[in-house]
C-alpha cells in the first residue's frame, strides 16, 4: 500500500495576531519542515522546541520561529508532525503553505482531517473527536467545561461501560446458538442483563436536552401583554439599556435578542412585541413574530400588568402552546402591585384608596413567593382560574430589581433543574439518534426473550450493539466520518 498523503493546514485563524501556526502531519512531514527550516537538525529531539530560520525557496529568510517535531506514534494525529510557529502575519503564513505545497507528497488538509487520522489511528474514539469541535465551538463557560470532559473521555467512558457488556451479551448468545453444547448456560439470566442494559442507554439517553442546552445555549422568550413592564425587565436582566422603554403601549415593534451567562449555562434573552386585540399594522408584524419565537423557545416567560384577570392570562398562556411557562407579576413597584405580593396584606391606612389592580378585586393577578419556590405553572390553561385570581410564581418590578434574582434562580431552575450545567455529558442529537435505536433495540429483545426465539434476541442485540458503535466509532461508515468531519475546521 502506498503511503498516505502528507497533511498541510494552517492551525490558526487567518487574521493578523501575535503567533501563527502551520501543522504538517504525514510520512514527509519531517521533510518539508526542513525545506522550510533548513537549520534544524536532519534527526531533531522529538518535542524539542527549535529556534529556527523560516526560507522561501531562493532561501531567503522570510521569519525566525519555533520548530516542534512530534515522531509518530507519540503525535495528536498518530503519525509524525511538524509545527513551525511563526509570527502571526496572514500573507507570511500563506507564503509558507504554499511553499510546503509544493512538495509532490503534501496536499491541503480538509476541515478535520488532522482529528479524523488521529481516530483513524486509533489515539481518541469518536466521541473524543467530536469533543475537539465541541471546544472550539464553546461559548459559554458550561460548554467549555463539558467539552472539556468529553475530551478527557467521560461520554466515551459511559459509551463503553454500555457497549462492553453489551458485546459480551452477544457473544454469549451467539455461542449458544453456533455451539450449544459447549455454551451451555451462558444465556441463563437473559432478559435480566437485557434489561439492565436498556436502561443504561435510557439513562444515557435522558441527557440529550441537557447537552442541547449546554451547545447552544438556552432560549428564554418575555412575553405578554403591551406596558406590562416586559422590556424593562429585559433590560434589567441583561443589565445594560438594550431595549426602548416608553409609557407608550407597544414600544416594541419587533423580537430584540441579547446573550447573557447565567453559572456558566449561555441564555438567549428574547423581548417580544406586547400581544393586544387591535394593533397598528407594523406592530401586528411583530406580535407574529412574538407567536412563532414562542413555538421555538425552551422557556417563556409571561409577564402581566396588576391588573390582568384570569381570562386574559389565559388567552396569553395558549399564545405560548407547548412551550414552559413561568408566570410573572410585573410592576410590583407599582402601589397596587405591592399588595398583590400578599394575599392577606395589612389594612391601608384611612383615606388610601386601592388601586384597579389590587387583590381585593375580583379577577387579578395574585403573586405567590412561596409557590415558586414549590414549582411553577406549567402553562396548561388549567392553570389559571377561570376569571378568579392567578398566581404567578414570583412578581419583579425591572424598574427596582425587586425579585429579580429570584425570578433568574427560578428560570435557571426550570431550564437544568439541579446539578451543575458542565457536569453533563455532551450527548448529540446524532448520539441521540444512535442511543434510540439501541434502546429500541434492546426493548425488541426483552420482548423476544418472551414471546420469541434465541436467534430473535441475539438479532435485535447485534442491532443495538452496531448502533452503539455510531457514538463511538467501532461501527462507523465512511458517510457518518464524512458528515460529523465537515463541520470541523481546517487544521484542526
Amino acid at each position: 500500500m502506498s503511503s498516505p498523503a502528507t497533511l498541510a493546514a494552517l492551525a490558526t485563524a487567518p487574521t493578523a495576531g501575535a503567533v501563527g501556526i502551520l501543522r504538517l502531519s504525514g510520512p514527509a512531514s519531517l521533510e518539508v519542515g526542513r525545506m522550510l527550516a533548513p537549520g534544524v537538525p536532519a534527526s531533531p529531539t522529538p518535542r524539542h522546541a527549535y529556534l529556527a530560520s523560516f526560507v522561501d525557496s531562493s532561501g531567503s529568510v522570510l521569519d525566525e520561529g519555533l520548530f516542534l517535531f512530534f515522531r509518530a506514534p507519540h503525535s495528536f494525529t498518530g503519525e509524525d508532525v511538524v509545527e513551525l510557529q511563526a509570527h502571526g502575519s496572514p500573507r507570511l503564513l500563506r507564503m509558507l503553505l504554499a511553499r510546503a505545497l509544493e512538495h509532490p507528497a503534501v496536499r491541503h488538509a480538509g476541515p478535520g482531517e488532522f482529528t479524523r487520522r488521529a481516530f483513524l489511528h486509533g489515539r481518541i474514539d469518536l466521541t473524543r473527536a467530536e469533543a475537539v469541535a465541541d471546544l472550539v465551538a464553546a461559548d459559554s463557560e458550561a460548554a467549555v467545561r463539558a467539552a472539556a470532559a468529553g475530551l478527557a473521555g467521560a461520554l466515551a467512558a459511559r459509551v463503553r461501560s454500555l457497549e462492553a457488556p453489551l458485546r459480551s451479551l452477544h457473544a454469549d448468545l451467539e455461542g449458544v446458538l453456533n455451539f450449544p453444547e459447549e455454551a451451555e448456560g451462558a444465556d441463563e439470566g437473559m432478559e435480566a442483563r437485557v434489561s439492565e442494559l436498556r436502561g443504561s442507554a435510557d439513562s444515557l439517553l435522558a441527557e440529550v436536552g441537557r447537552g442541547r442546552l449546554v451547545r447552544r445555549g438556552a432560549r428564554v422568550a418575555l412575553f405578554g401583554p403591551v406596558n406590562a413592564g416586559k422590556s424593562t425587565l429585559f433590560n434589567r436582566l441583561l443589565g445594560e439599556q438594550r431595549a426602548l422603554v416608553d409609557e407608550e403601549p407597544g414600544t416594541t415593534r419587533d423580537v430584540l435578542e441579547a446573550r447573557v451567562e447565567w453559572e456558566g449555562l449561555g441564555v438567549v434573552l428574547l423581548d417580544t412585541a406586547g400581544l393586544r386585540e387591535a394593533p397598528g399594522r407594523v406592530e401586528a408584524l411583530g406580535i407574529a413574530r412574538t407567536r412563532e419565537v414562542l413555538a421555538a423557545v425552551d422557556l417563556a416567560v409571561l409577564v402581566l400588568p396588576p391588573e390582568a384577570s384570569g381570562d386574559e392570562a389565559q388567552r396569553w398562556l395558549r399564545d405560548a402552546g407547548a412551550t414552559p411557562v413561568l408566570l410573572v407579576a410585573g410592576k410590583c413597584d407599582v402601589r397596587g402591585s405591592r399588595d398583590l405580593a400578599d394575599p392577606h396584606p395589612d389594612p391601608l391606612p384611612e383615606g388610601e384608596g386601592i388601586d384597579s389592580g389590587s387583590t381585593r378585586e375580583a379577577g387579578t393577578l395574585t403573586p405567590s413567593l412561596s409557590r415558586g419556590a414549590r414549582g411553577s405553572v406549567r402553562g396548561s390553561v388549567s392553570s389559571v382560574r377561570g376569571s378568579g385570581a392567578v398566581s404567578a410564581d414570583v412578581a419583579v418590578s425591572g424598574l427596582t430589581g425587586e425579585g429579580v434574582e429570584s425570578l433568574r434562580s427560578l428560570m435557571l431552575s426550570r431550564l437544568w433543574g439541579g446539578g451543575a450545567p458542565s457536569a453533563v455529558a455532551l450527548v448529540s442529537e446524532r448520539h441521540a439518534d444512535a442511543l434510540r435505536r439501541t434502546s429500541d433495540a434492546l426493548s425488541r429483545a426483552e420482548a423476544a426473550c418472551r414471546f420469541s426465539t434465541l436467534e430473535v434476541v441475539s438479532g435485535e442485540v447485534g442491532l443495538a450493539l452496531d448502533s452503539l458503535g455510531e457514538v463511538s466509532g467501532t461501527s462507523a461508515s465512511e458517510a457518518l466520518l464524512d458528515a460529523i468531519f465537515q463541520r470541523f475546521c481546517i487544521g484542526k
